[in-house]
Order: structure tokens, then sequence, then C-alpha cells
């Protein structure tokens, strides 16, 4: 445990700032399960589906949650994973 109040303070917000990026990228890997699935299903909303989760990782890239070019590798990877089907 830290002694001293910055280091205390310190604690405190890296709990928080965690529990934030934790709560952003559980959306982002929703959004992209959810996507993955209505393809695969063959689903009419599918391409609504994928549409929220390229939001989803543009947000978490802006945001810094998400590399940018993980970002777009994986917009790429869902991209052509929906063409295909």
């Amino acid at each position: 445990m830290p002694n001293k109040p910055a280091a205390i303070k310190a604690l405190r917000q890296t709990k928080k700032h965690a529990a934030h990026n934790s709560k952003i990228m559980a959306g982002v890997e929703i959004a992209l399960r959810a996507a993955r699935k209505s393809v695969t299903a063959k689903t009419k909303d599918a391409k609504d589906k994928v549409k929220l989760a390229i939001k989803a990782l543009d947000k978490a890239a802006q945001k810094g949650n998400l590399k940018a070019n993980t970002a777009a590798r994986k917009k790429s990877r869902l991209m052509k994973f929906l063409n295909k089907a």
C-alpha cells in the first residue's frame, strides 16, 4: 500500500481509469461478437451490427483505449468477413 498522499491519490485514479477503460473495451468486444454472429447467421441487420462495431472501434481508438492500427486491422477483417458472406 502507498504511504504518501500523492501515491494514494494515484492509486485511486488508476483504479478509476482502469474500470473506465475495461468498460469501453468490453463494449467493443460485445459489438464485435454481435457483428460476427449476425454475419455468420446471415441476418438482415448484419450491416447495421457491423456499422455499430466499427463505430465502437473508432471511438476506442480515438480515446486511446485501442491503437489506431489495431482498430483499422479489426475493421478491415470485419469488412472482409461481411463481404465474403
